[in-house]
């Protein structure tokens, strides 16, 4: 018998296609009267009609949101906040305005409502991702947690399919890894892998028909499976490596997910057999490794690291810097096995 810990994450999910309608309802369920609505700043416009929805509830809008959640975007965001009197947050967008949100929350413990309009999974987790300077630090509390989560299947109607693809494949991340972490349970395994399932059938459906909305749905339905996964269990080697390349080379954050992937999982596969055999089951494929490949290659996903301008001279760096800390993973992780990973990122291989 396995002896394990699971910890569900105390907060209420709201699932379904049109539910932004309910913001309102939500907002005042957990007693607030003035929020900041948080978006990046080609959202601005969506920001504004939801503070007009919100009408007195809304105290404004902070369009601020970056990549990586950068402390001087936070510390500016911060002084707005101040200026508005807010009482609480919503966060609308994808990773970059949901990262806002909990960098707020974790500075003024602020209740959060949280609305993604990606497949980022972020929204369910206690792990906050920001950077400082050229180093992306790791913060995991109990306060970066959203109150709510508002998921509506119309808000990803319009993700085009490059987006679809990058996106949904940093979910499946989320789930891949929670299978081979070392505070893996059954209970996180079994959506882990329902997650997968859903995201291997939705995605190949919304590259080719953006607009079919029961794919939509699965699609959604996978990636809250896979963030309540990551907000469960200890993160591993393939977010390391993505912290290192986003937080330190700038690299985008789904895409560099997205291309990390198969190649984090294959260097896993001699010490997470049975991982390995279930993300495989989950896929359809014989082999969890060439089954991530190919369904990479199906949706049109990007395949190397050089593709998103990483420079073959900062492979060095890179897993100087991602070996010197690393987490915990199944394999040991050392330097050379770290560049040789990269190497293969590097070029798609």
């Amino acid at each position: 018998m396995q002896r394990f810990i699971y910890t569900a994450a105390p907060m209420r999910v709201v699932f379904g296609d049109g539910t932004l309608a309910e913001l309102g309802e939500e907002v005042a369920r957990l007693g607030l009267a003035r929020v900041a609505l948080l978006v990046t700043p080609s959202q601005a416009a969506r920001g504004e009609a939801l503070a007009a929805q919100l009408g007195p509830l809304a105290a404004g809008v902070i369009a601020r949101a970056a990549m990586h959640a950068p402390v001087e975007v936070t510390e500016a965001a911060l002084a707005e906040l101040g200026a508005m009197r807010a009482d609480g947050l919503v966060a609308v967008g994808g990773g970059s305005a949901i990262g806002l949100g909990k960098a707020l929350a974790l500075r003024t413990d602020l209740p959060q409502v949280a609305v993604p309009t990606t497949y980022a999974g972020s929204e369910m987790t206690p792990i906050l991702g920001q950077t400082a300077g050229r180093e992306k630090q790791t913060i995991r509390s109990a306060k970066v947690l959203p109150e709510v989560v508002i998921y509506d299947v119309a808000l990803t109607m319009g993700l085009p399919p490059a987006l679809t693809a990058t996106s949904g494949l940093n979910a499946m991340a989320h789930a891949v890894e929670a299978l081979y972490a070392p505070d893996a349970n059954p209970v996180t395994s079994l959506m882990a892998e329902d997650s997968i399932r859903a995201l291997a059938a939705a995605l190949p459906v919304l590259v080719d028909r953006p607009a079919d909305r029961p794919a939509r749905a699965e699609a959604l339905r996978g990636a809250w499976l896979a963030g309540a996964c990551l907000g469960t269990v200890t993160v591993s080697l393939h977010h390391k490596l993505c912290h290192v390349l986003g937080g330190s080379f700038g690299l985008p954050h789904a895409e560099t997910h997205a291309t990390v992937l198969p190649h984090a999982a294959a260097y896993n596969v001699p010490a997470a057999p049975e991982a390995m055999a279930r993300v495989a089951r989950a896929l359809g494929a014989s082999d969890a490794v060439e089954g991530l490949f190919a369904l990479s290659a199906r949706i049109g996903a990007p395949r190397s690291l050089a593709a998103l301008g990483l420079r073959e001279s900062d492979l060095d760096q890179a897993a100087e810097i991602a070996a010197a800390n690393p987490y915990a993973n199944p394999r040991p992780v050392t330097r050379q096995g770290i560049r040789d990973l990269l190497g293969a990122a590097f070029t798609g291989r």
